[in-house]
């Protein structure tokens, strides 16, 4: 089964100082084009299981998603060693995903 996005959020800081290959979700549980996206998210992933992959639920007043700028959910933002280097927002392909995450676990 999928894991739910999380109410528990890391700080910014925390974010920044990650190690390696990170992939933030951005999302809620109730959110349809979350649930829509979640399988290619899913697909995506398991051919990079190096990528750690942290489902944060966002929403008014989470420091988190405002710090990432995020509009839209769900907001994949893709990180090595603390820096953004690509994101995608409604993922509507699973193409769009995989090469986000291969140019993260290749870095």
């Amino acid at each position: 089964m999928t894991q739910p996005y999380t109410e528990a959020q890391p700080q910014r800081a925390e974010v920044d100082a990650l190690k390696g290959a990170v992939v933030l979700d951005f999302g809620t549980n109730w959110c349809g084009f979350c649930r829509a996206a979640q399988p290619l998210v899913d697909e995506a992933l398991a051919a990079h299981p190096n990528v750690r992959h942290l489902k944060v639920e966002d929403g008014p007043g989470r420091p988190l998603g405002r710090s990432f700028r995020v509009k839209l959910w769900p907001t994949l933002v893709f990180m090595r060693d603390g820096q953004e280097l690509g994101r995608v927002v409604r993922p509507q392909s699973l193409a769009s995903i995989a090469q986000e995450l291969t140019g993260i676990d290749s870095a």
